[in-house]
């Protein structure tokens, strides 16, 4: 149970002071979505990051995170273990089946149980409480640089004549432009995230459509149908794993 003896440093550290290298990190007013349900904590936390030069959301409960997750689409997730509803591994569980967010764990638990658990689940760090706040924001300044490179990488996928352009909502085959709605292109970059590799039906409703979608699978076919005919000729393809879901791979005898 959290007491307000874990709230004490954040009392004790009015004064934002910069830190060597606080720059290094290009302010472009990135997102990062806070989740906990202490307000002192929220409260100082997001001092720091605005300080920094990012934007901010907050979330108390995992619902709400998940949510906002999928509204604001953060540029990294400062996450709470203890929760009011549903703990911080459930809620890291599902983030990370929907994204690659970068996820800070953020727990007055000390067990490395916990630890290793969080960090298997996909966090890519772990802070424990009481906290120093500049020790925070170095190790988020950390992640943030580590996520630039990676998403730098990512940005555009192609895979035979396909190509996706990340930044764009851009999808050509063969150089010739194709017209997707927002879901079918959800949807593409899902599968092709993933290549080769089984998603579920109920996975994909997760991914693409969110957490609070109550629609049926049969969605999920659907699109997956007008998907391939829009990609036919590019030399990869959806394909059915009955009793499963789908997966994207190449067309035998195509680059």
């Amino acid at each position: 149970m959290k007491t307000h003896a874990d709230l004490r440093y954040n009392m004790t550290q009015p004064r934002i002071v910069n830190v060597p290298g606080m720059d290094r990190v290009p302010r472009t007013m990135s997102t990062i979505l806070i989740v906990d349900d202490e307000p002192n904590i929220v409260e100082l936390v997001s001092l720091y990051l605005q300080r920094d030069g990012f934007k901010v959301e907050t979330a108390s409960t995992g619902i709400e995170a998940l949510r906002k997750q999928e509204s604001h689409i953060p540029a990294m997730v400062i996450l709470d273990l203890m929760l009011p509803d549903i703990d911080g591994f459930e809620v890291c569980r599902q983030m990370r089946a929907r994204s690659n967010v970068p996820i800070l764990m953020l727990t007055a638990r000390k067990e490395d149980v916990d630890k290793i658990v969080g960090l298997e689940l996909g966090a890519d760090d772990y802070l424990t409480k009481p906290f120093n706040p500049r020790e925070l924001m170095a190790r988020v300044r950390a992640i943030m640089r580590r996520s630039q490179t990676v998403v730098k990488a990512a940005e555009r996928m192609t895979l035979g004549s396909l190509t996706i352009d990340m930044p764009s909502h851009d999808v050509t085959v063969n150089g010739k432009p194709l017209s997707l709605r927002s879901k079918e292109f959800a949807l593409l970059v899902a599968l092709a995230q993933n290549p080769g590799i089984v998603l579920s039906r109920e996975r994909l409703l997760e991914m693409v459509w969110g957490y609070d979608y109550y629609g049926e699978t049969r969605t999920v076919d659907v699109h997956v149908n007008h998907l391939r005919d829009k990609i036919a000729g590019s030399g990869v393809d959806i394909e059915t794993v009955r009793g499963t879901g789908y997966k994207i791979v190449r067309t035998a005898g195509k680059a």
